[in-house]
């Protein structure tokens, strides 16, 4: 049998099966809504979850930022740590230093209160003891011991040169006692003539031609002629402290020992 008998048969199977025609093509299209928030919901869901995805990269980047400059906020704390404790040791020995400066300098004063006039008193001996001793080159050690006495009265140079310059002095004189030389000079009646001293114990004159030989009698404190046969002694004497032949054993008068005057 066809449908359309069927439904000329059945009168009221029509209305029921249009009914059931409209609950099929509702139900589809439910379905279809429900695909369509299903599809919408995951994808807002994926959309949320790369989103919060990229938040948590960033916070991830930042916090990794933060512990960086955190390690370097504590590195640079410990060097600074490690500076400060070095400029401190060096500020407490800088301190050290001034106190100990500051205590020279109270009793620098002292001092110069002390040395002064020891200085004093060493140039102005100094120029005594030439004047005492043998005249070999004695207006040159004159003229140095009287500088020593004038240089103490300038302000321009300090405490410490003077004392300085007056022992360098001292130790020059102490080199003669222990040097032989012979040099050019004059007698004090200006006659040109060779001079070899022999430390500070014997001090001889002879001619510039040889012919006159004589020495400084300290007993006497005055120049004299010697005898013919001290000539070639002195002469020999002469060559060896100008170094113009080899040291040599030679025989010169020696002056004899004078008891002190009470």
């Amino acid at each position: 049998m066809s449908a359309g008998n069927m439904l000329q048969k059945t009168p009221g199977l029509l209305p029921r099966l249009i009914v059931a025609l409209v609950i099929v093509a509702g139900s589809g299209s439910l379905n279809a809504q429900v695909l369509e928030q299903s599809i919408a919901t995951e994808t807002g869901i994926t959309r949320d979850a790369a989103q919060a995805q990229q938040q948590i990269d960033q916070v991830d980047e930042q916090t990794q930022a933060l512990i960086d400059e955190y390690r370097r906020t504590i590195s640079e704390t410990e060097s600074l740590r490690i500076y400060n404790n070095q400029m401190q040791a060096i500020v407490n020995n800088q301190e050290s230093e001034i106190v100990s400066i500051n205590r020279q300098l109270e009793g620098l004063e002292t001092t110069n209160r002390e040395v002064v006039p020891l200085m004093i008193q060493m140039a102005e001996r100094l120029g005594q003891l030439v004047r005492a001793d043998l005249p070999f080159r004695l207006e040159e050690r004159i003229r140095r011991a009287d500088g020593l006495v004038n240089l103490l009265d300038q302000s321009d140079i300090t405490t410490s040169e003077k004392y300085r310059l007056i022992v360098e002095a001292y130790q020059a004189e102490m080199e003669y006692g222990r040097t032989m030389e012979g040099y050019r000079g004059a007698l004090p009646d200006g006659q040109q003539v060779e001079f070899l001293r022999v430390g500070r114990t014997l001090l001889f004159w002879q001619s510039l031609d040889g012919s006159e030989t004589g020495w400084w009698n300290p007993n006497q404190r005055q120049f004299e002629r010697l005898a013919d046969r001290y000539r070639l002694p002195v002469s020999d004497g002469l060559a060896i402290a100008r170094n113009q032949v080899a040291p040599d054993l030679i025989r010169l008068p020696v002056p004899a020992p004078v008891a002190a005057e009470n």
